[in-house]
């Protein structure tokens, strides 16, 4: 079990879930519903796996029910990027400080995958993995051209998902390739949007959640 911290950001202070010491960090990115005890969950996993993982409060403590789908997309689209940048950037440098590794990991689910990709972006000098996982990008702003990223890029693209289709998942995959980036990409066919959260059950698939988990946690430990 991990517990709740704050950290200095460039927007002064910023907080989130910490769990695990001592292993390499890994940036644990937040769906639209905010960070929810599914995505606390998720932060323990990676501590059990040997990572240091901070799952930064990109909503500043406000969450919403997992039945309320029209207010996280209401919660969402009024993230600032800009703001969440820089929470996320701080957050990169709470993990380096307390782990004394200088690289970190990213991954990030929905929204949270768009943002690591941005996150990558932002910050060359130390994220060296960058996983999203069904990653969207609704935002008109902060959209990554990738000419900056430097990390390794394992994506994660479910096979019935009309967000993050494959043909999208493809294409990105092919810009970060052009890019000279090193990328994984694999499509769980047969599975839906959002398919790792346990909180839902009418999307949550056990068996491509686990193979999902299994190969993150193995990128990361080739590459952060």
């Amino acid at each position: 079990m991990g517990s709740r911290i704050e950290f200095a950001t460039a927007n002064g202070a910023g907080s989130g879930y910490l769990a695990g010491a001592g292993g390499p960090g890994v940036i644990v990115i937040q769906e639209w519903w905010g960070v929810v005890p599914q995505i606390e969950a998720t932060c323990d996993r990676f501590a059990a796996a040997g990572f240091t993982a901070l799952a930064p409060d990109l909503y500043g403590g406000r969450t919403v029910p997992l039945t309320e789908p029209d207010e996280a997309a209401k919660e969402m689209m009024s993230l600032e990027v800009d703001a969440a940048a820089r929470e996320l950037s701080g957050a990169v440098d709470e993990l380096a400080k307390r782990t004394g590794h200088k690289s970190v990991g990213a991954v990030g689910y929905c929204m949270g995958g768009g943002l690591a990709l941005l996150l990558g972006n932002e910050r060359p000098d130390a994220v060296t993995a960058v996983v999203p996982c069904y990653g969207v990008h609704p935002w008109a702003e902060g959209q990554p051209d990738y000419t900056a990223l430097r990390a390794a890029v394992q994506i994660h693209c479910a096979g019935l998902d009309d967000y993050f289709t494959p043909a999208a998942a493809e294409a990105l995959a092919a810009t970060l390739r052009e890019r000279g980036r090193e990328v994984e990409l694999y499509v769980y066919e047969g599975a839906g949007h959002a398919f790792a959260n346990e909180d839902r059950p009418e999307v949550f698939d056990a068996a491509a959640s686990s193979l999902m988990f299994d190969r993150s946690v193995a990128f990361f430990k080739s590459h952060v």
